[in-house]
């Protein structure tokens, strides 16, 4: 995930990451053992200092941010200036490998520069593993200085140091691990890690075999115990690494507000600037949008979701202990911060980072419940309040309509996941509501200390004081408030609908009195809440309701009494076995699924105009039909309790025929769920869940909006989708369409899907909505949500989105409650951009290209695509032996046996003699590609592409005209701009010196040289033409902010690789060791941590 922050890096550190300490901290303490402090300097823990710590470092770090904002204001129009290391020219690409040895060193020789030199923090990170304390502290000891260290430019200009803060936190950071390491394993292992970290560093920059044949030695040698801890202590760093990251990113932007600066970009604020400079956004524009707008998130849990809520927790207390040093802090409360942070790493070392028994859907319940309590309870109404006071500048001073809401897959996904059942919907969606409930109840509680107003003193609305005495309370202490005894009465409400809807004892509550009615939903709250809202006002109170009843109100209004919307969603190969059973045993249809596609259209179309049901009491039906009708009862019910909110999609995978929609329909009839009969006058049907088609595979793709076309077509269907509101929502896959057909031919496919449907919708008068099945991989529909949805087609979002987040992404995206807020805000800002500005204007910083050069920039995309798709399927689809290179080379048969998910990695792994590609499902195929740091699903196939395409042409002419072709699409159009963002962004993230140790684990050495020498040639072809197009020779030469997050993170990451391939060898050559598995799935682990993404 791209980090914020300065892109300016810090050149005053300049240890070396082979090196662990420069040679300045060698000279301090020639001998001392590194972590134990020097002669004459005081103990780590020592009061002494404790005291230079807290005088120094944390008063400092406050100094430096004030001052970094004054400087910044200053300046705010300097332009940066590269440093001389900033611009050393990347290593020379690999040339074709002639033998197979000469592929694996020659692989080592094509890295980019993003993952060649590491940068100043991962200098200093390494610097604490290496240097004695003493050194480290010295370091600390000259924060005042470090704080407004200057960096000369050529031009003999200095800036301030930006990313000074970040170093320190990842020293700082890196040090208590280091301490830690040291008290719980020994001095040994210290050793051991500082010299795989050094040998692995060297292995990624040096260009012969020694580093290799010395980090197998060493590898080799680590015993099982050893090799534990090892794996743990890197993959601590990558999550330590990780939390000083997010936590600059919201330093970074501090300072920026502080300074006055412009909005940012990613912000509803800049949203709003550029579309008034644009005429886009006067103010009936915008009150039109936010009243038709629905923008929703969807929390999905995958077989790649790695993280244990154990550690997320105390992530989470890292985070919030390492953002109180940026506050002035005396002495006492430095020594207090510096012992609670040594006490959460040492927890986190003492910590299970494995699961011991598979994730249950109860698991992934409640994890998903920790980022509402730590993150989208409080966020989501701070969000909207900011939205409106940004709106309010722009002359829209209105209360908005809850536009932006939450959704889930978590208990209604049923789509190859058995343990998903009537049950867990109903599991689900009781702890959603039991985390809802005791929000509220825990708010009213607050607000009723915080609310101590009488009327003696301020007056009160005549509502207000018939709210109060309908209050239980007859306290004489609390005669003269009237707005506590009203509290008391909506405490006692809502304790009685908790009641009502949970049962008894299932949320905790004061005591409140029992006879109070429960409110009949969420609405009702509101109005009471709005009674003390205008009493507030009316009476000279209005600042009374802004910290907490104002928050309150908002989220009743997004959250309801379910919290979060489940979608229901299941395969279309279920819904017709069931259907053919019920047809078969209600005497309807003998074998419904031989019918061909007009004949079950037919059948299923009568039986939804009549009232009579298939279904009868008295006949006995197969565990499949009685779970599948059970889970649609259960949305039944929960849409009685808890609000028609609660359960309102109901998602169709592997969506390829019309009747895959209706049978949906039919099975909702058969459960109630659809009321009246299709076609009919008087009571026309109407379904209680929209029905929404996921189309998935490139075929699919391609025939998606004939499928809505004849849909809509069908009588009675007009009125279902009227009675939705006139919108129909269709779900695009981004996942099987990749394993489908590549990177290119994917995002391809699913830019002219969405185009087509458009059009179709825009004739039918129907609103349509996207609902995008992104993943946290580029391969899968990553990347950055900004730029994702200001390159989608034009018309295609008009302020209706709906998208996934899925795996590590919910994370790190969420984990943060500011990051978290600023990603909420991303998808709103990014949603008002691309629905109201005009098509062709300045979308992500693009001119957009002339009506004029569509057809043709269209043209050579749909040459482009036949090119890459059929390079990719060659590769994956048509090899051999590609099968048996992929599940040698890759963790894809250990990732199934870790316990990281409910669902089955695959459909089909059991049997090696018969894997296929075709059967391994999409999240752990990408997963497993990103393990073995080849990410292959995120550009293969373009620079055969590209390349042929170029190559094609009849003279030098002609190919320079088709080579300015490509860069004017890559200037002007923001589809193919943020197509090549990606694919450099992921090709920064490729290693393939890493890459060529998995290769080693395949044991045909045929196989081996074929497969890898054929990926490493289209990695360069790849690589080659991007920099053509882009005329950027380094890889993210416009993204340096996540140049500088490779740079300080990969180093530490390069080394869990190798260990994770030191432990295959061995657990594949039949080493039963129980430490060797759980290296292993310790090693998965601590990658996905490091790459930020996973599947």
């Amino acid at each position: 995930m791209t980090s914020s922050g300065s892109a300016r890096n810090a050149r005053r550190n300049t240890a070396s990451p082979e090196r662990g300490m420069d040679a300045a901290a060698r000279a301090e303490a020639p001998s001392t053992a590194a972590g134990a402090p020097a002669a004459g300097a005081p103990a780590a823990g020592s009061l002494s200092a404790k005291r230079v710590a807290g005088n120094g470092a944390s008063a400092a770090l406050a100094q430096r941010i004030t001052q970094a904002a004054r400087v910044e204001k200053a300046d705010k129009a300097t332009k940066p200036v590269k440093s001389a290391k900033a611009d050393r020219p990347g290593k020379t690409p690999a040339r074709k490998a002639a033998g197979e040895q000469e592929t694996v060193h020659k692989a080592k020789r094509s890295k980019v520069v993003a993952n060649g030199d590491a940068g100043p923090a991962a200098a200093l990170a390494d610097a604490n593993l290496a240097k004695p304390r003493q050194a480290a502290r010295a370091s600390v000891l000259g924060a005042d200085s470090a704080a407004v260290a200057r960096t000369a430019s050529k031009d003999g200009r200095t800036r301030e140091d930006k990313d000074q803060p970040l170093f320190e936190d990842i020293r700082y950071l890196g040090r208590l691990l280091g301490d830690v390491l040291r008290e719980q394993e020994g001095d040994e292992v210290f050793e051991v890690v500082e010299t795989i970290r050094q040998t692995a560093v060297r292995f990624r920059r040096e260009d012969d075999s020694a580093d290799a044949q010395a980090l197998d030695k060493k590898l080799r040698a680590l015993n099982p115990a050893q090799t534990v801890a090892v794996v743990r202590a890197f993959s601590y760093f990558s999550h330590l690494a990780n939390i000083a990251e997010d936590r600059h990113h919201n330093r970074r932007r501090r300072i920026h507000e502080l300074a006055g600066s412009s909005s940012q970009p990613g912000t509803v604020a800049h949203a709003l600037e550029r579309l008034d400079s644009a005429g886009a956004a006067p103010t009936p524009v915008l009150q039109q949008f936010f009243d038709d707008a629905l923008i929703v998130p969807v929390l999905t849990a995958h077989p790649t979701e790695v993280q244990r809520k154990s550690i997320l927790d105390a992530q989470r207390d890292i985070a919030r202990l390492l953002a109180e040093r940026d506050q002035p802090l005396t002495a006492r409360e430095h020594a207090t911060n510096d012992a609670l942070l040594r006490a959460r790493v040492t927890s986190l070392w003492q910590t299970r980072m494995l699961r011991d028994s598979r994730l249950t859907v109860a698991d992934e319940i409640e994890n998903a419940l920790s980022y509402y309590r730590s993150t989208f309870l409080a966020e989501i109404p701070a969000l909207y309040s900011d939205i409106e006071a940004a709106l309010a500048e722009h002359g829209l001073a209105s209360r908005l309509p809850a536009f932006f809401q939450m959704g889930s897959w978590i208990g209604g996904d049923r789509d190859g996941n058995p343990n998903v059942t009537a049950e867990t919907l109903e599991f689900a969606i009781a702890r959603q509501a039991s985390v809802i409930f005791e929000h509220y109840l825990n708010e009213i509680h607050e607000l009723g200390a915080e609310l101590a107003v009488s009327y003696l003193l301020a007056g009160s609305s005549d509502t207000l004081k018939a709210l109060a005495d309908a209050s239980p309370d007859r306290s004489p202490h609390r005669v003269d408030e009237p707005y506590r005894r009203a509290l008391i009465g909506v405490y006692a409400r809502m304790a009685a609908t908790a009641r009502e809807r949970l049962g008894e004892g299932v949320v905790a509550t004061r005591p409140a009195s029992r006879d109070a009615r429960p409110y009949a939903d969420a609405d009702e709250f509101v109005r009471d809440l709005d009674v003390l809202i205008e009493s507030l006002a009316q009476h000279h109170g209005e600042s009374l309701a802004t910290p907490r009843l104002s928050p309150l109100v908002r989220a009743a209004e997004v959250f309801g009494f379910h919290l979060a919307s489940i979608d229901l969603r299941q395969s279309s190969d279920v819904h017709e076995a069931v259907i053919a059973e019920l047809l078969q045993r209600a005497g309807v249809a003998d074998d419904y699924a031989a019918l061909p596609e007009a004949d079950k259209l037919q059948v299923l179309l009568a039986e939804l105009a009549q009232p009579r049901l298939l279904r009868s009491p008295y006949i006995g039906y197969s565990d499949l039909v009685k779970s599948e009708l059970g889970v649609l009862e259960a949305a039944r019910v929960t849409r009685e309790k808890f609000g028609a909110r609660a359960v309102r999609n109901y998602i169709i995978s592997h969506t390829e025929t019309v009747s895959d929609l209706i049978e949906v329909m039919l099975l909702q009839k058969e459960t109630g769920l659809l009321q009246g009969l299709l076609g009919a006058a008087h009571d026309p049907a109407r379904a209680g869940l929209m029905v929404i088609p996921l189309f998935e595979t490139i075929p699919d793709l391609r025939n998606a909006s004939h499928i809505m076309r004849d849909l809509m077509a069908l009588p009675g269907i007009e009125a279902i989708i009227e009675h939705q509101g006139n919108e129909q929502e269709v779900m695009l896959g981004y996942s099987d369409s990749n394993k489908d057909g590549g990177f290119l031919t994917s995002n391809w496919e699913l830019y002219r899907a969405e185009l087509a449907l458009v059009s179709l919708f825009n004739d039918r008068g129907v609103t349509l909505r996207l609902f995008h099945g992104r993943g946290g991989t580029v391969g899968r529909g990553g990347g950055p949500t900004y730029q994702a949805i200001l390159s989608q087609p034009p018309g295609t979002v008009d302020g209706q989105i709906r998208l996934t987040e899925q795996g590590e992404v919910i994370a790190s995206k969420f984990g943060n409650p500011e990051i978290g807020r600023r990603n909420l805000e991303t998808v709103i800002a990014a949603t008002l951009e691309a629905s109201l500005a005009p098509h062709g204007d300045a979308r992500a910083q693009l001119p957009g290209p002339l009506p004029a050069q569509l057809p043709v920039f269209e043209e050579t995309m749909q040459n482009l695509s036949d090119a890459a798709m059929q390079a990719y399927r060659a590769l994956v689809y048509e090899t051999p032996s590609f099968v048996d290179y992929f599940f040698a080379s890759t963790p894809i048969t250990e990732i199934a046996e870790l316990n990281i998910g409910s669902r089955p990695a695959s459909r089909k792994l059991q049997d090696p003699k018969n894997r296929k590609i075709e059967d391994l499902r999409a999240i752990p195929w990408g997963f497993s590609w990103g393990q073995c740091r080849l990410l292959l699903t995120g550009w293969y196939g373009f620079g055969s592409a590209v390349g042929g395409w170029l190559d094609a042409s009849a003279n030098d002419t002609e190919r320079a005209r088709r080579l300015q072709l490509l860069r004017q699409m890559h200037k002007t159009w923001p589809f193919f701009s943020n197509l090549l963002s990606n694919m450099d962004m992921v090709l920064a993230k490729t290693d393939l010196a890493v890459a060529s140790r998995y290769a080693q684990l395949v044991e045909d050495k045929k196989v081996r040289k074929h497969v890898f020498e054929r990926i490493v040639a289209e990695w360069e072809r790849t690589s080659n033409v991007l920099s053509e197009i882009t005329g950027k020779k380094e890889r993210l030469a416009d993204n340096p902010l996540l140049a500088r997050s490779i740079k300080n993170r990969f180093p530490y990451l390069d080394p869990l690789n190798h260990l994770q391939v030191e432990l295959l060898k061995r657990h594949r050559s039949g080493d039963k060791n129980t430490r060797l598995r759980r290296g292993i799935h310790l090693t998965i682990n601590g990658i996905a941590a490091g790459l930020r993404n996973t599947g």
